[in-house]
């Protein structure tokens, strides 16, 4: 049967037999030392009487002498066995509560452990003084505790956006499947005449392009999210400008102004995504804007990265509303107030697509209403600007 000593005994064992081995050669050296000791001493006097003490008789017999000499010794090693005896059971007693004391943070860490669930994961193991060895392994658990806390959070507002956005996924395809059968049940619910059978078509093509949009929107964003799969140099401020030149009657027919100061971006990414990304910019800032009102566009560069900021007139959005519109089917105030027949993936797409190019998406509230979009992406590093060409 084996038998499984704790650490702290094992710590007062290795203690005690430190001490022991120590005590056993000092108790050997000294035996050596004072037995040759005595052996000189009784040479000098057998040479020279004179050396003897005055209280010890000169003319000892040397067999007197070597009882003498046996006695001592003897009487030596014995002294020094129960010293060393009396030493290695203090060594014992204060090796178990030295290495108590030493091993106190480590239980403190061990039951901390014991009491953190998947639940309860807020308990912290002490930090006491001194800032030793022990001191730096608490400091460590406790920032594993922080990232592992951290990243069950992150798991679970992963989840739930995950779960949010099948829901939201399913409703939006449910709805045109919808509206198709109840056209159908509708319509042929007696006899109908071309015009309510044309109307059903009509009402079917567009609850099919609906669910066709939808569709090729959930596609993109899964895509964007998957990272570009071909990579090359494109410049941000040549992209706007083929996308104006495509929204351009979108914007005239609402009467929308169109302010430029597009300065060269380059950057480096998959021209369909990063295309699709200002695509989707401008639309948003033209579909959520007000008669009469403008947007504004503007390219650059920083000392390394290129960016694109996309500015609109329209409703006032809230701070706290401006994060929410970038996730999937959310929409803004156009759609809720039934101005907008949009899908509520624009944006979403465009944070993928930033985030997939190692990007990022700032945001913040007009002063006058709207929103002003800000994506920054990593410089082309092929591309060396000159120092006229470095914007702010």
């Amino acid at each position: 049967m084996t038998v499984r000593l704790s650490a702290r005994s094992r710590l007062a064992l290795l203690h005690t037999a430190i001490v022991l081995a120590t005590g056993v050669m000092l108790t050997a050296l000294t035996y050596v030392l004072v037995r040759r000791s005595l052996a000189d001493r009784w040479i000098l006097l057998r040479t020279d009487p004179s050396a003897a003490p005055t209280r010890l008789p000169v003319d000892v017999s040397p067999a007197v002498a070597g009882q003498v000499h046996a006695e001592t010794l003897a009487e030596l090693l014995t002294q020094s066995t129960v010293a060393l005896a009396v030493v290695t059971g203090l060594a014992t007693v204060l090796g178990w509560l030295v290495a108590g004391r030493t091993l106190r943070p480590i239980r403190s860490i061990s039951a901390t452990a014991r009491r953190l669930s998947a639940e309860n994961l807020s308990e912290r193991v002490p930090i006491a003084a001194p800032a030793d060895e022990l001191a730096a392994l608490a400091e460590t658990v406790n920032a594993m505790l922080d990232r592992i806390q951290s990243g069950i959070a992150d798991r679970d507002r992963l989840l739930h956006s995950q779960r949010m956005f099948v829901a939201n996924a399913a409703h939006e395809l449910r709805t045109p499947l919808t509206t198709m059968r109840t056209a159908i049940d509708v319509t042929l619910d007696g006899r109908p005449d071309t015009d309510e059978l044309l109307a059903m078509a009509a009402d079917i093509s567009t609850a099919v392009e609906r669910s066709q949009r939808t569709l090729d929107g959930l596609l993109t964003l899964a895509r964007s999210q998957a990272g570009p799969t071909r990579r090359s140099a494109i410049d941000l401020a040549h992209v706007v400008g083929e996308s104006l030149d495509a929204l351009r009657t979108q914007a005239e027919a609402h009467r929308i102004t169109v302010r430029t100061d597009l300065h060269p971006a380059p950057t480096n990414g998959e021209p369909a995504l990063l295309d699709r990304m200002v695509g989707n910019l401008l639309d948003n800032a033209i579909r959520h804007n007000h008669a009469g009102g403008h947007v504004s566009l503007v390219t650059g560069t920083t000392r390394e990265r290129a960016y694109l900021q996309v500015a609109n007139t329209g409703p006032p959005i809230a701070p706290d509303e401006l994060d929410e519109l970038f996730e999937p089917f959310v929409r803004g105030v156009a759609a809720r107030t039934g101005a907008d027949n949009g899908l509520g993936l624009g944006l979403s797409i465009v944070r993928a697509i930033a985030v997939a190019h190692h990007g990022e998406v700032s945001n913040t509230p007009g002063r006058t209403g709207g929103v002003e979009i800000r994506i920054h992406l990593p410089l082309d590093p092929t591309r060396k600007l000159s120092e006229g060409a470095e914007r702010r």
